[in-house]
């Protein structure tokens, strides 16, 4: 069975979607109209150093992923049993399942990058260490108000939280055996509790959309378990302030006989993911769970 995963923030480059653009026009038109901007331009030359801007790179790479799973369609058409995307890659999970079209995908996401840029704080991945034994380790050390905002691997886990948090974070981690900590390049604290006075103006703006129950399987990074009837636009606000469940999500996928896995997008982030947690399936006491 095949799963197609969609990359999130970070998965951003310029260069990204070439010899996309010429093959989709109609959707290009689209998206300029909704941006107001040459939306080639950014993805393939970022002049101005856009993409590094949360509310350029977030419908950025919500095109990019589009343009890339048509494209896909067209050359190959074969059978999908479900989807799945990290973080805003969720967005692009659920184009493709049907919930909503591509003009309706790049207005929500346009939105919510605004949103998100609005956050403040930073972000950090933490690896070498199981989430469990990094949330337990943080409150040891008086951190408690950072919050693990990206599970994505047994050994990485992302951080989010003020700045000045994570650098006491990134003194007190690095120091120990086998740990590194990596500031990630994003504007704010995602999926975590700096986003928490946000979700009533997403959710208010969503309201103006007919979102439809995903056509196919999508796994919600809220809950990493499909998405049920009515359950769009409550998983899309719930998903500002809850952890990205990444590696339970994959996980899931496993157990449903998923045993091809595709990454539609700019790089390859979420492969290398995909393989880290394939490694840990072939240790017996992590089948569990």
């Amino acid at each position: 069975m095949r799963a197609i995963v969609f990359p999130g923030q970070g998965s951003q480059g310029v260069g990204m979607g070439a010899g996309l653009f010429e093959r989709h026009a109609a959707l290009l038109e689209q998206a300029d109209e909704v941006m107001g901007l040459s939306m080639r331009r950014l993805c393939l030359e970022d002049p101005d150093g856009w993409l590094a801007q949360t509310r350029y790179a977030q419908p950025a790479i919500f095109l990019v992923n589009a343009l890339h799973w048509l494209s896909w369609v067209e050359d190959h058409g074969g059978e999908v049993a479900a989807f799945a995307g990290h973080s805003l890659g969720e967005y692009n999970a659920l184009l493709a399942a049907g919930a909503f079209d591509f003009r309706s995908g790049m207005q929500i996401v346009k939105r919510r990058g605004e949103l998100f840029a609005r956050a403040g704080g930073g972000m950090a991945a933490v690896v070498g260490l199981p989430a469990a034994q990094l949330r337990a380790l943080l409150e040891a050390e008086g951190l408690g108000e950072l919050d693990l905002a990206n599970l994505n691997s047994l050994e990485q886990t992302v951080l989010a939280g003020e700045l000045a948090a994570l650098a006491r974070a990134r003194e007190r981690l690095e120091g120990r055996p086998g740990i590194t900590v990596v500031p990630l390049k994003v504007s704010g604290a995602f999926h975590c509790r700096h986003m928490r006075p946000l979700k009533d103006e997403f959710d208010a703006f969503l309201q103006g959309f007919a979102l439809a129950d995903p056509a196919r399987m999508v796994v919600s990074n809220v809950t990493a378990r499909p998405y049920q009837p009515g359950q769009v636009a409550e998983h899309l606000v719930e998903q500002l302030d809850h952890p990205v469940r990444w590696r339970e999500s994959v996980r899931f996928l496993r157990r449903q006989s998923v045993d091809d896995w595709l990454e539609l997008g700019h790089g390859r982030v979420l492969t290398r993911l995909l393989q880290a947690i394939e490694r840990e399936a072939q240790v017996p006491a992590l089948q569990a769970g």
